[in-house]
């Protein structure tokens, strides 16, 4: 994920929406990347290698925003997705927030609401993106824990004495502060509070 640019996304079959959203969100400041149908963006680059956002026409040939929000959803791919739709339809949009999306807005497009969405999107991204890279680092640090370290560390956690890991685990007392202190060293943490936390946020990201 890192060295990867944040950029907007935006898919529509309307030349004069892409155009009309490529300068609006360029002179916003934003990298853009414009897409004339979502069958087009998904033979891009892989979704799931970009950062940013995506603001996705609704009702397109071929392939609409929502097939593409599902099929985003299968391959893994994260990206924030803010719906267009040049007509109220309130099943879609329900199902579309439903599924993540960021904004559900309809045309034609007031720019204030627009930025706004995006920067939500965008910082939606790109706090999700620092989730999963802290998960990357704590998973390689308890990945290069030996199995006995594993298994003392899962103890401390549970707010057990050495002696009851020692008896447990059929080890001496000596040996299980040893596996504790090499194990606290690789992971980066001083007592077992903090291993909980660091356990249970793993757990939470199916570690």
């Amino acid at each position: 994920m890192t060295g990867v640019k944040a950029k907007v996304v935006v898919i529509d079959d309307d030349g004069a929406v892409l155009r009309s959203l490529a300068r609006l969100l360029d002179v916003s400041g934003y990298e853009v990347e414009t897409f004339d149908g979502a069958g087009a963006f998904l033979s891009s680059v892989a979704p799931e290698a970009r950062a940013g956002c995506v603001i996705v026409d609704l009702a397109m040939p071929d392939l609409d925003g929502l097939a593409l929000q599902a099929a985003l959803r299968a391959s893994g791919c994260r990206l924030p997705l803010i719906f267009i739709t040049g007509h109220g339809d309130v099943r879609s949009s329900v199902q579309a927030m439903k599924e993540g999306a960021v904004d559900f807005l309809l045309k034609p497009l007031e720019a204030g609401e627009v930025l706004a969405a995006v920067r939500r999107a965008m910082e939606r991204d790109a706090r999700a993106r620092a989730a999963r890279a802290e998960h990357e680092v704590l998973a390689a640090r308890l990945d290069g824990l030996t199995p006995r370290e594993r298994q003392v560390c899962e103890q401390v956690a549970l707010g057990r004495l050495n002696k009851q890991i020692a008896a447990d685990l059929e080890l001496t007392e000596s040996t299980v502060k040893q596996h504790r202190a090499h194990a606290t060293a690789k992971l980066g943490v001083t007592s077992a509070a903090e291993l909980a936390a660091l356990l249970e946020r793993l757990r939470g990201w199916g570690g």
